[in-house]
């Protein structure tokens, strides 16, 4: 009897334990976001007629934050893509201004940044190439995509087919607004985490001219980041580096996002100090400061010595790049319009298109790769290829067009190994690889 009690009493004393264990370890739901009465007749619609959407925003920051649908789409004055939409004013872009009423430093940060300025490739060679040379497709589903285009309205939220859908960095919005925040936090997630990994960098920079999600793959800090992504706190509100992380660095982590000294920019530019774009690299204004910012990023994973190096490696890259290919093919074509031995019409030449890949291809490979410590886009994709189209290609296709337009060139000491090496020279290069290769 007694046994039978004890026994009866053990029971009930391990079910009130699992139930007051099971009431502590059980999830917590989430309170319901609180939305607004416009809100909500947005929700009962769009639920079932675009549910990805709704989902979205159901897990997004956004809506934790009761920030729902006519928060975002509820038009502003003087925006003149606006329509009536049942009872409601409604913005269906929404612009950097709209977004500007809760994030209004991240706003002006982008809004002064080179990303803004991104449509501003129209009437560029590279648009031409898309616009005239391809044809007008392909810039819209191709260069603009990326760029921006210069949005249409035409009325009743509708918008010319030739202009949207569109969320190039730059587009520019019938508010007058340049840009897109969805280019980097996506619609309807918005989310931070997203704007962190290197894929989303990647949708335009990549490809032939402009690799850095490539490079950034190839490079340590690439093959760090998909080797420990799981540690790398992608969700964190503050995401600072040294702090909140500390296995990679990603596009964000060395462009923008937040150190212990530095807080985050919306201006990717903050941190730059070359230019790799142009046919000759060049320092940017104030590039002092803006190198201190970046070399402040680099100091939580490198010691000062490792850093300085590796800039007087960049540098010495970058002055080679210049000074041995860029500044001479510059020269030769600018004599060669002088001469006029070259029409005013771009492309319609071959030496034209020679020239365009040497800097905006291959220099731009070599440069890139160099910057951020890709040695395959640094060498094979890059040198290689630039030394060459400068020996086979573009400086013979110079001297058809002008005979002897290349001797002042060719007779520099960067070159003069065309010249052929003596016999001296040769003898050391080969005693060089015996030893190199010596087993």
């Amino acid at each position: 009897m007694l046994r039978s009690s004890f026994l009866a009493s053990l029971v009930i004393l391990l079910l009130v334990c699992c139930v007051s264990l099971s009431a502590q370890t059980a999830p917590v739901k989430a309170a319901a976001p609180k939305v607004s009465g416009p809100g909500q007749m947005c929700l009962a619609c769009h639920a079932n007629s675009t549910p990805g959407i709704v989902e979205q925003w159901r897990g997004s920051a956004h809506a934790k934050a009761s920030v729902d649908c006519y928060s975002c789409h509820q038009a502003m004055a003087g925006d003149p893509a606006t329509f009536d939409h049942y009872g409601q004013k409604i913005a269906v872009i929404v612009t950097p201004s709209y977004c500007a009423r809760c994030h209004a430093a991240e706003n002006t940060q982008f809004q002064k940044s080179h990303h803004a300025q991104a449509a501003q490739f129209i009437g560029s060679l590279d648009n031409m190439l898309g616009e005239i040379v391809e044809g007008g497709p392909a810039a819209v589903n191709g260069c603009r995509q990326c760029h921006g285009s210069i949005v249409q309205y035409v009325g009743e939220g509708k918008f010319s087919p030739d202009t949207w859908p569109n969320s190039g960095i730059g587009r520019v919005n019938p508010d007058g607004s340049k840009g897109t925040c969805a280019a980097c936090h996506g619609r309807h997630a918005f989310s931070s985490a997203q704007a962190r990994q290197p894929e989303n960098c990647g949708k335009c920079h990549m490809g032939p001219d402009h690799p850095q999600a490539e490079i950034y793959n190839e490079s340590k800090h690439g093959i760090q980041f998909r080797a420990n992504i799981s540690k790398m706190n992608l969700n964190s509100k503050k995401w600072v580096v040294g702090k909140d992380y500390s296995a990679a660095p990603t596009c964000a982590t060395c462009h923008m996002s937040a150190t212990s000294t530095q807080k985050i920019t919306h201006d990717l530019g903050d941190r730059i100090s070359f230019t790799l774009r142009p046919v000759i690299s060049t320092k940017l204004e104030n590039w002092e400061k803006r190198r201190a910012a970046m070399q402040d990023v680099c100091s939580n994973c490198h010691a000062t010595g490792w850093v300085e190096n590796f800039y007087a490696q960049y540098e010495s890259t970058i002055e080679l790049y210049n000074e041995k290919f860029a500044k001479p093919a510059k020269a030769i074509m600018d004599k060669l319009r002088e001469e006029k031995k070259l029409t005013p019409t771009p492309f319609d030449e071959k030496l034209e298109w020679t020239y365009y890949e040497l800097w905006h291809h291959q220099g731009r490979r070599a440069r890139m790769g160099t910057a951020m410590m890709g040695p395959d886009y640094t060498q094979w994709h890059g040198f290689y290829e630039v030394a060459k189209n400068f020996y086979t290609e573009f400086i013979p296709e110079a001297e058809h067009l002008l005979p002897g337009v290349s001797k002042e060139v060719m007779s520099t000491d960067f070159h003069k190994w065309k010249a052929g090496l003596t016999k001296e020279e040769l003898e050391k290069q080969i005693e060089f690889y015996k030893k190199r290769y010596k087993q």
